[in-house]
């Protein structure tokens, strides 16, 4: 057992980045003219996982979201680590929207990434491990096949490799 190398896969989120990126489109938005004298409000609950965005219809919600998008892809967070809630009527006329912030791989998806890896028929074993998939092999090019094949694929998370080893 101690000649196989692994690695695992994860789908992580740096709430640090997430947090600074909030920073960012709230001074943006308090600097903007088309936001002046807006109820606009953006709510990082990272214990949830959620951003609340709060505006004064779906226009500047739309506004306020591309703003967002600009300041995750400015601070290398992926836009697939989001997942976007219904838009909803909020008090006083404004309306809300509920953004979760992936972390981890949920169950469906880490059973497609494996059923994906063992139909290529590589010589590796993908197991399960809670919100990770570990991938073991005996050979380095194997698990590095893995990668580059798991890269070419869209399962509408982004995915990280680590521990490699």
């Amino acid at each position: 057992m101690g000649d196989l190398n692994s690695f695992d896969v994860v789908s992580q989120v740096n709430m640090q980045e997430v947090k600074n990126a909030v920073d960012q489109a709230l001074k943006e938005i308090r600097q903007r003219f088309d936001f002046k004298d807006s109820k606009t409000e953006l709510t990082l609950k990272e214990k949830e996982k959620e951003l609340v965005v709060l505006s004064d219809d779906e226009y500047k919600l739309k506004a306020v979201l591309e703003i967002l998008k600009a300041k995750f892809v400015k601070r290398h967070v992926s836009l697939k680590a989001l997942t976007y809630g219904k838009v909803e009527e909020a008090l006083g006329g404004t309306v809300r929207q509920v953004l979760t912030i992936q972390s981890g791989i949920a169950d469906d998806k880490a059973k497609a990434i494996t059923r994906e890896i063992r139909d290529a028929k590589f010589k590796v074993q993908a197991q399960i491990q809670g919100d990770q998939i570990r991938v073991q092999s005996k050979g380095k090019d194997e698990l590095q096949a893995v990668i580059a094949f798991l890269k070419q694929k869209d399962f509408g998370i982004d995915l990280q490799f680590t521990n490699y080893r």
